[in-house]
């Protein structure tokens, strides 16, 4: 692979977060590039806030995405006890709980800045 194709090690379309989806009624695939909708996720977030409330914010929002990415990771791991991903999931769900437990202080600290109780 060229290395024009490569970012930090992955394929372009991997590390701008490009994933290739079915399209519902002709079924061509659509790509979506996850990346973006969750840059634009985040800005439409912080849009009008102050950067106290900003910062807030995006701890809220990271802490919420690591205990959802937890969740997932769990329940999929659990489904897939014994098989050959259970390893990758399992890996997958204690990482996720260490973003959520570093993640947590982050979120009470960003509160205290915005003068909201947790």
């Amino acid at each position: 692979m060229p290395d024009s194709e490569l970012r930090d090690g992955a394929p372009a379309n991997l590390s701008e977060g490009t994933l290739a989806e079915g399209s519902p009624g002709d079924g061509a695939p659509a790509e979506r590039n996850l990346q973006a909708e969750a840059d634009r996720a985040i800005k439409g977030l912080q849009d009008g806030l102050d950067a106290d409330v900003s910062v807030y914010a995006m701890a809220v929002l990271v802490n919420r995405a690591a205990a959802e990415l937890h969740r997932l990771a769990k329940s999929e791991a659990t489904a897939r006890k014994g098989t050959e991903q259970w390893g990758t999931w399992a890996a997958l769900q204690n990482s996720a709980r260490r973003l959520v437990l570093d993640s947590s202080p982050a979120r009470d600290g960003a509160a205290r800045l915005a003068g909201r109780a947790r």
